[in-house]
């Protein structure tokens, strides 16, 4: 029995580049840096000073006041992201069967602003002056639930969290679901908003962030030879996974399809990747089978690209281990040069990047790309994009704690 067939109707971003997906894709298109010096908090005697913050982002637009106090921002920048991907999908869900329409929504850390803003209280004023609020506010899963309630979505609801990789898995989750024949359409991505003190000194301490205080736009350098560490970024990437036939019944704009996806781990170390790229090898080619592809097929690589020294290491080794000879001659770009590193929501905002490069036959740059790597020595699309048809193509998603995970979509054919 032929597989059941899954497609993307809408999608919907909030990142340092652009408070949709659009603004998002024409930053990444010129080559244009969303890090800066941090405004949201003091940084006086921090490691590191500067990050991917939102710029002009209000809950307001997307969450009445009263949501928007009783939430973190790690869920109004989720509700920003699935508003404008329902907006963008056109589905009414007046015309469908609730119950068959769900979200998931991935977060690799959750509502650490909360967790911040009440051990403070906690510790300054006392046991009792803690935020009712504070748990659920709190709660890594609060993101799906708040938009399964805004949208009245009755169906498969639960979040996801495996560090960086957590939106790709959310994906590969709503896929697998629509395939299986449980629901028609999910809601599905992830959010992160631990751009705080708390998380960016955490990072900091630990030897994973880059320390160029003095040029924030040129810290985050994937596969270059002097890359020093990654950079925190904020936001949300939602889509609309749509099953075939119920995209076409309703005449939907189809941007792309979801074709497959492949999981791994390392089961080497919390933290740091296998050094022989093993469980990112296994990963996309577990993708490759899953979409019925050969590797000859890709056209494009999003990488997990971090800009820390054994991860742009690994990753390329890991890509060779898959594609050969044929590695050299695919364009491979990480769309956090631009955006930093949005954790949990890395996965899905670079996935956006991926899609949008299929519709107008474009790829990204990886920027800050000065200084060549011998051991990061594949295409990585250096500092200005590339006009190119791309047929089908890989995002790859490494995070800590080994987990391992790409995802493949293709131009959509009737």
């Amino acid at each position: 029995m032929p597989r059941t067939r899954v497609v993307i109707t809408g999608l919907g971003a909030v990142t340092p580049l652009g408070n949709d997906a659009e603004s998002t894709w024409q930053g990444l298109l010129a080559g244009k840096s969303g890090i800066a010096p941090l405004v949201k908090f003091p940084t006086e005697g921090m490691k590191v000073r500067f990050g991917g913050e939102l710029k002009s982002f209000n809950p307001a637009d997307y969450l009445d006041p009263k949501e928007v106090s009783r939430t973190d921002p790690f869920v109004h920048f989720a509700s920003a992201a699935a508003t404008l991907a329902m907006r963008d999908s056109g589905l009414d869900l007046s015309k469908v069967d609730r119950f068959r329409c769900g979200a998931i929504v991935a977060s690799g850390i959750g509502g650490l602003t909360e967790l911040e803003e009440q051990h403070k209280r906690f510790l300054e004023k006392g046991p009792t002056r803690t935020n009712p609020f504070f748990v659920p506010k709190m709660m890594l899963n609060g993101a799906a639930g708040h938009i399964a309630i805004k949208f009245g979505l009755c169906g498969t609801n639960f979040g996801v969290a495996s560090a960086c990789a957590s939106a790709n898995h959310a994906m590969g989750c709503a896929l697998r679901l629509i395939q299986c024949g449980e629901v028609d359409a999910m809601v599905c991505g992830g959010a992160e908003a631990a751009l705080t003190r708390l998380g960016l000194n955490g990072f900091a301490n630990m030897g994973a962030l880059s320390s160029r205080n003095d040029a924030p736009a040129k810290a985050s350098r994937p596969f270059d030879k002097d890359r020093d560490g990654f950079v925190m970024g904020e936001g949300a990437g939602l889509f609309v996974f749509e099953k075939l036939e119920h995209a076409l019944a309703r005449g939907a704009r189809i941007y792309a399809e979801v074709l497959g996806i492949g999981n791994s781990n390392d089961a080497y170390h919390i933290t740091a990747p296998d050094p022989d790229g093993r469980g990112g090898a296994y990963a996309m080619a577990a993708a490759l089978k899953d979409a019925g592809l050969r590797p000859e097929q890709i056209s494009y690589i999003n990488a997990h690209g971090t800009s820390t020294p054994l991860n742009d290491k690994v990753e390329t080794m890991a890509i060779k281990k898959v594609f050969g000879d044929r590695s050299r001659r695919i364009p491979i770009s990480s769309t956090k040069s631009m955006v930093g590193h949005l954790l949990g929501a890395a996965a899905a905002v670079e996935l956006i990047a991926t899609v949008l490069a299929i519709r107008d036959g474009v790829v990204h740059p990886t920027i800050n790309y000065d200084t060549p790597d011998p051991e990061c020595d594949l295409d990585y699309v250096p500092n200005v994009r590339r006009a190119m048809h791309v047929e089908y193509a890989m995002s790859n998603s490494l995070g800590f704690g080994g987990h391992n995970s790409a995802i493949i979509v293709g131009h959509f054919k009737k």
